[in-house]
């Protein structure tokens, strides 16, 4: 109920307003969004990337104005440039969501987000780097998926996304987890309804946990994006059980989020990345990070009450 009430305010007018206008909103949103340009993006990564990897996020999402995808593309160019020229190609990779980039334009989106997904994968290889697609909501899979199968084609280190809620994705790991496949396993974040998707949370941890098995036994490179230290465990445990070596897989987390942990599994030597968005628009991505701990929900509604 909690998170369907936040995921519901993520895409109110009246609830962005009064959240964007707290002033004592900054230090929890500082926590989870790394600022809101290009250098605030590169501050971040180069302080990461002393012993973690890093994944770059132009926060937005929804647009259905082809000039704001240009201006998201134009984003997305002017970072990979960055990364280039500051020798971080080799820790940092970027991660798009095809909502932004034009997918639900009620004319020839998928079309336009293909092609605009397609010049940020080819200033990534310039840059040494890849490109990671964000999974949205389950109406939209099909879509994505098909778009990352056609940017593979030229850029077969172009990774994805697959929810470990949604009742189709174990199905999904299997027909994905071929050579050079990266895909990144999350649990997911979107309100979905029960016919799509597992609603309890016993439910989705068994449901990730099968699919961490097919990602693990199959030939590609998995991503396990969770701050579950259980899911972690078992993760490592599937990892050695298939014969992987330690940098045949990695670990995820968001920024902000468990960062001592963070550090401890790359102090053991594990690949660790850090998902880090940076931008303007940064609501609703903050409104679904709330829904994902009470704890966040806390310091949120403590720093709310004392605005002004």
């Amino acid at each position: 109920m909690l998170r369907s009430a936040l995921i519901a305010a993520s895409r109110s007018a009246t609830c962005r307003s009064v959240v964007e206008r707290a002033r004592m909103m900054r230090p929890i949103v500082d926590r989870f969004v790394a600022g809101a340009g290009v250098d605030d993006a590169v501050r971040v990564a180069h302080e990461l990337a002393v012993d973690r990897l890093i994944s770059l996020d132009h926060l937005g999402e929804d647009t259905l104005d082809r000039a704001q995808a240009e201006r998201t593309v134009l984003a997305y160019l002017a970072l990979l440039a960055r990364l280039d020229a500051e020798g971080l190609g080799d820790r940092a990779e970027v991660s798009v969501k095809l909502s932004a980039l034009g997918q639900a334009l009620p004319v020839d989106g998928e079309k336009i987000a293909l092609e605009n997904t397609r010049r940020i994968c080819e200033a990534a290889a310039s840059a040494g780097t890849t490109v990671t697609v964000d999974m949205e909501d389950h109406t939209t899979t099909d879509s994505t998926l098909s778009i990352v199968r056609s940017l593979r084609a030229d850029f077969p280190s172009t990774g994805t996304v697959l929810q470990a809620y949604l009742k189709r994705t174990e199905g999904d790991c299997a027909d994905l987890a071929g050579p050079g496949s990266r895909i990144r396993l999350c649990k997911g974040a979107y309100d979905e309804p029960a016919s799509v998707a597992y609603r309890d949370k016993s439910e989705v941890d068994s449901s990730y946990a099968r699919c961490l098995k097919v990602l693990m036994d199959g030939k590609g490179y998995p991503m396990v994006a969770t701050h579950d230290s259980r899911l972690i465990e078992i993760a490592e445990r599937l990892a050695a059980e298939a014969g992987r070596a330690v940098d045949e897989y990695e670990f995820q987390m968001l920024y902000g989020v468990r960062p001592q942990e963070q550090q401890q599994l790359a102090g053991r030597g594990l690949r660790m990345r850090v998902y880090v968005p940076y931008g303007t628009e940064w609501y609703s991505y903050f409104m679904r990070r709330l829904g994902e701990r009470p704890a966040n929900l806390a310091f949120f509604l403590r720093a709310l009450t004392r605005r002004g």
